[in-house]
């Protein structure tokens, strides 16, 4: 959905507020704090007789204690969406007229409704994994006092580690750890947690992490100093993801801290994988997310 039809079908705060609640608790409103149905609404909130509290559709999702239009809202929910390289807080921030923190909080409480704890699904199919490192490239010219500070090329790098998987022409998903988080054990525990081992065939570089892959499921190496695709082997889907998530990284947000790090590829990975989907479906579907709406 585009901003002209975020404009045309929810054009002020009463047509928002309708629409999520009729999204969160259908025809009957339902207490956030008691879950009692025993309510009536006043001009501008609900009221619970069973806990005699008075309460909003926005308590306890990613709306709660905003003080902004929920219009807005939805603008930056549809501008995120659109974005294939990610929106910075300061675009978002003109986009909106608003400051940058509330902007930053705003993406912030999108991306969590992104997160891929409420999409789980397993990988089938030709699966292909592979890790990356995110952190930018160091200052051209820039003085090292120790030369342990230099920065190492490879596994040697100080930047922070993500691994991933992807369905060939499918879904991917993504992780971020601790360098100390890379050893074949942890990988071995990422595909148990993310792939159906009985229906999946997976793909990897020769990276050593990998040499016991094939005792949890059927595991094919692409050697990539001898070529880079062979009959079907190869991990071109799952570096093409990575491509996407570096370009955003470094060209749009410039920096993301470690804390923070796992969302932004929660969003990569959320728009990725709704890549087919109808653009209506995908603006509706994370409104529902962040009202905790399953399905």
């Amino acid at each position: 959905m585009n901003i002209v039809q975020i404009f045309e079908k929810f054009p002020t705060q009463e047509a928002c507020i309708a629409h999520l609640e009729k999204a969160r608790w259908g025809d009957t409103p339902r207490c956030p704090y008691c879950q009692s149905t025993n309510t009536a609404r006043t001009p501008k909130r609900h009221r619970c007789y069973a806990c005699k509290t008075s309460f909003s559709v926005t308590v306890g999702t990613i709306f709660h204690h905003t003080h902004m239009p929920l219009q807005k809202w939805f603008l930056a929910i549809s501008l995120m969406l659109n974005a294939k390289k990610g929106l910075s807080a300061l675009q978002l921030s003109r986009d909106l007229q608003v400051n940058k923190n509330t902007a930053w909080r705003i993406a912030m409480q999108i991306r969590k409704a992104m997160t891929q704890r409420e999409q789980r699904h397993l990988l089938t199919g030709i699966v292909e994994m592979d890790e990356t490192y995110i952190g930018g490239k160091p200052r051209k010219g820039k003085k090292y006092d120790d030369p342990n500070d230099r920065p190492k090329p490879g596994r040697g790098t100080k930047k922070a580690p993500v691994i991933g998987a992807v369905e060939r022409s499918g879904r991917v998903t993504a992780k971020a750890v601790d360098k100390d988080k890379m050893k074949g054990r942890h990988l071995r525990s990422f595909v148990r947690d993310r792939v159906d081992t009985k229906q999946a065939r997976l793909m990897t570089d020769e990276y050593k992490g990998y040499l016991d892959m094939d005792k949890v499921l059927p595991h094919d190496v692409i050697k990539h100093d001898e070529w880079y695709v062979s009959d079907d082997i190869h991990t071109n889907s799952i570096e093409g993801f990575w491509a996407m998530l570096k370009r955003g990284i470094i060209g749009q947000f410039h920096h993301a801290s470690r804390r923070h790090l796992q969302r932004y590829v929660d969003e990569f990975c959320f728009r990725y994988n709704l890549r087919k989907s109808d653009p209506n479906q995908a603006f509706f579907g994370i409104i529902n997310l962040g009202l905790g709406v399953k399905g």
